[in-house]
């Protein structure tokens, strides 16, 4: 069963995105906040995270816990983030997988301090970034 749009009642249709394009609509995400899939004792496990695009990574402010956790140990990790119009019934979703790590490094920690990127969750500070090794994008309008 294939939905109508309400703007032109012709069948929706799902796009595929390059990598471009997903980085950009990651990137312009109005609130930024995303959600980061790991394994934790052998379960998925899924957190709800704000994060920046920065210099072609994901960044995201945490504490301690299982996100840290599984970035000091370099873990495979999936990020997804989402925008969706219910009105309309559009939208457009990105998963990134990469490699997590802790940021260490003073000169680079001193910089990503200056980022635009609080923690909804309350003060975070440590970092994590993501280095992509894949990035896909749907958008289906």
């Amino acid at each position: 069963m294939r939905k109508e749009s309400a703007v032109t009642a012709e069948p929706a249709s799902l796009h595929v995105l390059s990598a471009d394009e997903s980085l950009q609509l990651v990137a312009g995400h109005p609130i930024h906040l995303g959600r980061v899939g790991m394994t934790v004792d052998g379960w998925p496990l899924v957190l709800p995270v704000n994060y920046r695009l920065h210099e072609g990574r994901i960044i995201v402010r945490t504490a301690d816990g299982q996100l840290l956790d599984t970035a000091r140990r370099g873990e495979r990790v999936a990020f997804e983030v989402d925008a969706v119009d219910l009105a309309w019934q559009e939208g457009w979703s990105v998963v990134i997988q990469g490699r997590a790590s802790e940021v260490v490094d003073d000169d680079e920690l001193s910089q990503l301090r200056r980022l635009p990127l609080k923690a909804w969750a309350g003060p975070r500070e440590r970092f994590v970034q993501i280095l992509p090794a894949t990035i896909t994008g749907r958008r289906i309008v």
